[in-house]
């Protein structure tokens, strides 16, 4: 048998090093998540498929910081019992056929709210 004692501090060694290493690993976590929220390209698809599948409720106008447009669109929508989605279909399409540049640009630098 062996006569050495156990040795806590190589335990609490293993811990700080699990530790060290979660930490670092939801740092690199979030820094992805939020490079994927605040990109070009994520904004123009996102807001590119809500408008061609929910345009009715102007939630692509919401993602792009277009508060009041986004409300005249819901309006709009009521108004006309739905048909003025056909304008969220529209800039959806808008949206998808732009180059990343071009999108970010004329909707997100320009604040171009309407088509």
């Amino acid at each position: 048998m062996s006569t050495e004692g156990y040795d806590s501090s190589k335990r609490n060694e293993g811990f700080e090093d699990a530790k060290r290493s979660a930490e670092e690993s939801a740092r690199g976590f979030q820094r992805g998540v939020n490079d994927m929220v605040n990109s070009q390209e994520n904004k123009k698809l996102v807001a590119g498929l809500l408008g061609i599948f929910l345009g009715y409720l102007g939630i692509h106008k919401f993602i792009l910081g277009y508060t009041q447009e986004g409300i005249i669109q819901i309006v709009i929508s009521v108004v006309t019992c739905g048909l003025g989605g056909i304008i969220g279909f529209i800039e959806g399409i808008i949206y998808l056929t732009k180059s990343d540049e071009e999108f970010y640009q004329t909707y997100q630098v320009g604040r171009r709210p309407w088509f």
